[in-house]
């Protein structure tokens, strides 16, 4: 018989797409205040030159990638074990399983940070960083990834709150350390008064500062038993089944933010060889897909309690309804999107260059590309709703499809010696694809009721 408390009972009962909207917003909007920070700090490291501001984009697709894994991939899979045992009234497991979350995420962030501070400047060197350029990219990815630790635990304990159904208080301290990185980052890259500043680091010394404010508070919201687990160290003892439960989801699941990475780094690699003007422009377009990511996951990290809860009190009907639901929810907003920049591209591209052979590459891109913005939406709402029942097999390898579909393509395309053209309508079949094989693997993989 399930046991869990009142108030997850209601999500087990309440209307499927108002309780996905009420979750889901607090989520959006803290998504979007990490945005607003992007773009803070590229503006801050812009105005110190051209240099810091190359040696940037060498470091933000490793940045980005910790911030995926550790939020969306594994952060999923802990709130998934822990939305289980409290759908199936299993407290004392929902408990262990927030400890056991903690070791991971401090294990994970420890290893990201040493591979990062070891093979860091090969990598950006890889990327194309010499001379001065890769210099300003060591130096910012040395202080930067040292933090990775702060990170990995800020989305651990955020998505063990998010695992219970609370999604105000993770938001609310997300977009309060977000604010916090924004200042920070700006005084202590640029100075203040007669202090000159530090440069780019100091925009890497405001993140991990901000960071670690929201670790500590977080960590005293769990320890004073504000949410519905307590934060207690004492008497722990690890389990391997809580541990497996866990990683089942979190480890596969963190797959599919390095396809992505590898899949825009190959892309760019290709698309480079059109030029300047070209990658100018898909890089606008670009600029509203990290736009529209923001969506797709708020709507899908709150579908994954819902799953869970679902699958843990044996409602597996429910669950595949609350995944359809997010899923299409998604595909409306972000094919909305998609259709208004396919009808008026000018309304977005218009906003960042009014050079008229980049706005050309632009329009085109985002009338190419824009239809398929809905496919893009659903795959990725339903990957998250799948970790919420410990199913993440197929969207991993519909990302993976989308991936070969790239490399593929691409390198076939860079031979025939394709046009800027026939890669944006790469981009448009990859979302396409990754949309339908991902809605393919939810609509034919058995879910049971099965928690732990």
């Amino acid at each position: 018989m399930n046991t869990a408390p009142n108030d997850l009972q209601r999500l087990l009962s309440a209307p499927i797409l108002p309780t996905l909207l009420r979750l889901s917003a607090p989520n959006v909007l803290a998504m979007a205040m990490s945005v607003l920070v992007g773009i803070a700090e590229v503006y801050f490291i812009g105005l110190l030159g051209t240099t810091p501001l190359a040696a940037m984009a060498l470091v933000f697709p490793f940045a980005m990638l910790t911030q995926m894994m550790s939020a969306g991939a594994m952060g999923g899979g802990v709130s998934s074990a822990i939305s289980r045992a409290l759908g199936a009234g299993d407290l004392v497991r929902a408990q262990g399983l927030l400890l056991h979350a903690l070791l991971i995420g401090v294990c994970a962030g420890g290893v990201f940070s040493l591979v990062m501070l070891v093979f860091g400047p090969h990598l950006y060197a890889l990327l194309g960083g010499r001379d001065a350029v890769l210099h300003e990219a060591v130096a910012y990815g040395q202080v930067l990834f040292a933090g990775a630790v702060l990170v990995w635990l800020l989305n651990t304990l955020a998505s063990v709150l998010r695992g219970t159904g609370n999604m105000r208080t993770p938001s609310a301290t997300l977009m309060a350390t977000a604010v916090l990185q924004i200042v920070l980052g700006g005084v202590l890259a640029l100075g203040v008064g007669p202090w000159p500043g530090l440069g780019m680091v100091g925009v890497a010394w405001g993140h991990i500062i901000a960071t670690a404010a929201g670790v500590l508070y977080l960590w005293r919201y769990l320890a004073k038993g504000a949410g519905r687990r307590t934060l207690r160290v004492q008497g722990f003892v690890p389990e391997k089944g809580m541990f497996t439960d866990i990683l089942k989801v979190g480890a596969i699941a963190c797959l599919s933010p390095l396809q992505s990475v590898l899949t825009i780094l190959i892309f760019t690699g290709l698309l480079a060889q059109q030029g300047t003007d070209a990658l100018a422009g898909y890089g606008i377009g670009q600029r509203l897909e990290f736009l529209l990511i923001p969506i797709a996951f708020g709507i899908g990290v709150a579908a994954v309690p819902m799953v869970g809860l679902a699958i843990g009190a044996g409602q597996v009907e429910r669950a595949r309804r609350v995944a359809w639901t997010a899923g299409a929810l998604s595909a409306f907003n972000l094919g909305l999107i998609g259709a208004v920049v396919t009808i008026a591209p000018d309304v977005w591209a218009g906003m960042f260059t009014q050079d008229p052979a980049v706005l050309d590459f632009a329009r085109q891109y985002l009338v190419t590309a824009g239809p398929a913005f809905g496919f893009f939406g659903l795959g990725l709402t339903l990957y998250f709703a799948s970790q919420g029942a410990r199913q993440v097999i197929g969207p991993v390898l519909a990302g993976t499809a989308r991936l070969v579909l790239v490399a593929a393509a691409g390198y076939g395309l860079a031979q025939q010696q394709g046009t800027a053209a026939d890669f944006y309508m790469l981009v448009a079949w990859a979302m396409v694809v990754y949309g339908v094989l991902t809605a393919a693997a939810v609509r034919y993989t058995p879910w049971t009721g099965k928690q732990g």
